[in-house]
């Protein structure tokens, strides 16, 4: 029995979420926002949970199974259409258990299902709606569907009646065959390496390199055709090659560069209030999907970050400096954490029936004219403004942007000072002030959703961020923004006696213990915090969790890490992930942290432990290379001996960080910094690695000590000196 999967129109109008006067079902008592906006529907909703699974099998009845997130348009758009509708409800619940799950709560639930609902559709997203036996295993599944049939196929209420009497006469065929489904979902989770496999060699990255440039757009920039996703990954494999250059890779830094620009001139930039949306529905990034979520500000502010690097460009630091005033003004807990997302959606007027998709962004030039007066035509000229609204063609099809406008810079400052005959200076100062005026104007409308759980993972993201940019630009405030974020995960999502992180927090602590994924960006976070400060807290509590990560989740047999603990029971799955996507694998990502804290802690272990993990997934990097590209990454690291810098001297010394900046100026791909401090961080370092007991400074000045895998050059505190020892010029 299968199913074609509906594809919506964009822009649909979106429901608001809890009514006054609704009958709240069992929802309301959850502290996810996405079950929250559910609460107030007439379907008998449950949590994932036990207490839904014993109803189904005393019942006998089959789980239907609905997953999304709050900031999903798609699901706002379905839960309107269908689980607001009475008539619905009443065949949900005659027929069916109805669970609602959190997908940014739960992954390994989300991801079980969403393997099944892709491998027999042929493509996946939320909501994504599975209909399972009460022993939670699937035989159909979907993302969204219309309420009611048209244009030939099925609608859900159709869906429903037809699946209750197929349960009714053909149960044992299919509890039949489910079983035989999730026996092959375990067989395609597995990966087809092993620790006994070989790392990946220059044809590899070859291939990864050329499969990209086949794809790329040379005329706007991206990969593949639309709708355009920023997938950082990409960027960083791309940045890896440019900074290794050869004659073979050449072009890597211009696809990235190219790309980075359009994205950041596009209308997926938020101009006026800062951060980027989604993806682009169009080639051209022009009109984005509007949500915004927090773990595409963090990489993108690193993509930006690490292209400044390679190539020096104010246009990336602007974008990056962006992300961080949009993330500190809207994302931010008052204690330190990061929310999740802000939704597309937001009602257009106070009297609006139902909320919008872009409603809060979209721009008609009518009020930008009122806004701006005399600066209007300017700004309008600068971002592409028109009357009739700048929709590209075929963007949208169905008129619900109609005359808005999507803000995308279309003149340089040089160029709209040439037409304006203004002084670069001038036009940059003008639009500035527009734009100030513009985000004031803004502000007075309904702003979209905040969802404000705290995730460990995408934290651990954001933290990355800001440590890397405060090392890049030396903004202390960078800095302590990434430090107050730890120290909140610290406090309000670890256990310190059981050593172990938790996924979530809103109104306190979800309960919900973390995953592999959790472990993995959060020690990422950290060590990049302890080379951005030299904070010894941070190094040895990544050293902690590590060894907890390994507990927890190694296949100590064949390598790799676990999604999951393989402790919960409703968990039908333990895949090993290796596929770098909106979000890097928590495999990729790990055998990264393995190999640092080796390079800084002289482990061994762990640096063979980081070379198993790649090896797991040799197959796969062999045959689709394009999909793991931050693995490559992590791969590329373990093909060469690391560069440690140490520099011993007193922390906030000027001559101490005038090395430090030396060293981070001249950074090779594989190198880490450290601080020998004469005191207790360096006391920690000296019980992992005798090296760093005899590192002192010479003459009472800081000292530099150039070091490939522990094998030093001479010691010395001239500048000059050391920058020939970086550079090898």
């Amino acid at each position: 029995m299968k199913f074609l999967l509906a594809f919506a129109i964009l822009l649909l109008p979106v429901a608001a979420e809890v009514k006054p006067g609704d009958k709240l079902n069992r929802l309301a008592k959850e502290t996810s926002p996405y079950l929250r906006q559910h609460s107030g529907n007439p379907v008998d909703w449950y949590p994932w949970g036990e207490e839904a699974f014993e109803k189904a099998r005393k019942e006998n009845k089959p789980i239907f199974l609905s997953v999304g997130y709050s900031t999903c348009h798609w699901c706002h758009v379905m839960a309107r259409e269908s689980f607001a509708s009475e008539d619905i409800a009443k065949v949900m619940n005659e027929h069916f258990i109805n669970v609602k799950l959190d997908r940014e709560e739960r992954p390994d639930v989300d991801q079980v299902y969403m393997t099944f609902v892709q491998a027999s559709t042929g493509s996946g997203g939320w909501p994504m709606s599975v209909w399972m036996t009460p022993d939670l295993k699937p035989f159909v599944g979907g993302t969204y569907f219309p309420p009611e049939d048209s244009e030939g196929r099925p609608g859900f209420k159709s869906i429903l009646l037809q699946l209750a009497e197929a349960w009714k006469n053909d149960e044992a065929e299919i509890r039949n065959q489910a079983g035989q489904i999730t026996d092959e979902l375990k067989r395609i989770t597995a990966p087809t390496g092993s620790a006994d496999s070989t790392l990946p060699d220059d044809a590899v990255f070859k291939k990864a390199y050329d499969d990209f440039r086949k794809i790329f757009d040379g005329q706007y920039g991206g990969f593949g055709e639309e709708p355009k996703f920023p997938r950082v990954a990409t960027f960083q494999f791309l940045h890896h090659l440019a900074a290794t250059a050869t004659a073979d890779t050449g072009e890597a830094l211009e696809m990235s560069h190219q790309t980075l620009t359009a994205i950041n001139e596009g209308g997926i930039h938020d101009h006026i209030g800062g951060g980027f949306h989604r993806y682009s529905v169009d080639r051209f990034w022009h009109v984005p999907h509007y949500e915004k979520m927090l773990y595409d500000q963090a990489q993108l502010a690193i993509a930006y970050i690490e292209a400044d690097h390679l190539r020096r460009d104010p246009a990336f630091e602007s974008a990056a400096r962006d992300i961080f005033h949009y993330v500190a003004r809207v994302l931010t807990h008052p204690d330190g954490g990061f929310y999740s997302a802000e939704d597309a959606d937001s009602l257009a007027s106070p009297d609006a029936a139902h909320k919008t998709e872009g409603a809060f962004y979209l721009w008609r030039l009518k009020e930008i004219e009122e806004v701006l007066g005399d600066d209007a035509e300017l700004f309008n000229a600068a971002y592409g403004v028109t009357v009739e609204g700048n929709s590209p063609p075929g963007s949208d099809p169905h008129n619900k942007i109609g005359d808005g406008n999507t803000l995308v810079r279309k003149l340089s400052d040089k160029e709209a000072a040439q037409r304006f005959e203004l002084s670069p200076e001038d036009i940059r100062s003008k639009l500035e002030s527009s734009r100030k005026r513009l985000f004031d104007a803004r502000e007075k409308r309904a702003h979209p959703h905040l969802d404000d759980k705290v995730l460990t993972a995408w934290n651990g993201l954001m933290i990355s961020a800001y440590a890397k940019a405060h090392k890049k630009y030396g903004d202390k405030g960078y800095l302590a923004a990434a430090t107050k974020a730890a120290k909140f995960i610290e406090k309000n999502l670890h256990d310190p006696e059981r050593g172990i992180l938790f996924r979530s927090y809103r109104e306190g602590n979800s309960g919900i213990e973390g995953f592999a994924v959790d472990y993995a960006f959060l020690i990422q976070g950290l060590l990049d915090l302890y080379e951005a400060g030299f904070d010894i807290r941070w190094l040895q509590w990544a050293d902690k969790l590590q060894a907890r990560q390994d507990e927890l989740f190694l296949d100590e047999d064949n390598g790799g890490y676990f999604a999951t603990t393989g402790n919960d029971a409703s968990v039908l799955i333990r895949p090993k992930e290796g596929y770098d996507g909106a979000e890097p694998s928590e495999n990729s990502i790990s055998a990264h942290n393995l190999q640092r804290l080796g390079s800084i802690l002289q482990q061994e272990e762990r640096i063979k432990r980081a070379k198993d993990v790649i090896r797991t997934f040799a197959s796969e990097l062999e045959e689709m290379p394009t999909a793991h590209p931050r693995m490559l990454v992590s791969a590329a690291a373990l093909r060469t001996k690391p560069t440690q810098v140490v520099i011993a001297g007193k922390p906030d010394a000027p001559d101490t960080l005038a090395l430090v900046e030396l060293a981070r100026k001249h950074a090779k791909p594989n190198q880490v910094t450290i601080l020998a401090d004469g005191g207790k961080g360096q006391a920690f370092l000296g019980s992992h690695a005798e090296f760093f007991q005899a590192i002192t400074p010479i003459d009472g000045k800081a000292t530099a000590y150039v070091c490939e895998d522990f094998v030093c050059q001479l010691p010395s505190s001239d500048p000059e000196v050391m920058k020939k020892q970086l550079t090898g010029e």
